[in-house]
């Protein structure tokens, strides 16, 4: 899909407040709430807009630890293993890497009990090194700085 500069002003409207009802999120770019309504339907439609997000404050629902996980796979298929950390709430992201490990995961936790538990259980598919953050110097949220919302 080619998107032209109405809906580049639509998408960077909506990472600011995806929340906005299309009839204000028309006024601001002279359009009716329907068009802009369309228009989002097909950004939706073509995978532009994979998803909506919703970014809490994970300190005061519990989420007290973050930990970075490097995983050394033992074997070759990796089904089992991604089926694992799908499953598995407290990991919030996964990435296959080249280089150091073969997946890096970052997972946040309530207690120092679940921290020591999460390990235990890769030991099935892997070793592991597991590296605690003591301080969050930035978080990025990449639906304020691209036009693709993340899920």
């Amino acid at each position: 899909m080619d998107i032209d500069q109405i809906d580049f002003q639509i998408l960077l409207l909506l990472t600011e407040n995806s929340r906005i009802q299309w009839k204000d999120l028309g006024k601001q770019i002279h359009m009716t709430g329907q068009a802009v309504g369309n228009r989002i339907k097909k950004l939706e439609e073509s995978g532009v807009i994979k998803a909506y997000s919703l970014i809490i404050d994970e300190m005061k629902v519990g989420l007290i630890f973050t930990a970075f996980v490097v995983v050394h796979m033992k074997t070759a298929n990796h089904d089992s293993f991604i089926g694992f950390i799908k499953d598995r709430n407290e990991v919030v992201e996964a990435h296959r890497v080249s280089g150091e490990g073969c997946y890096h995961l970052k997972i946040k936790v309530k207690s120092q009990e679940e921290l020591n538990l999460f390990p235990n259980n890769l030991l099935e598919y892997g070793n592991y090194s597991l590296n605690l953050s003591i301080q969050e110097i930035k978080q990025h949220h990449p639906l304020t700085a691209t036009i693709h919302h993340e899920s």
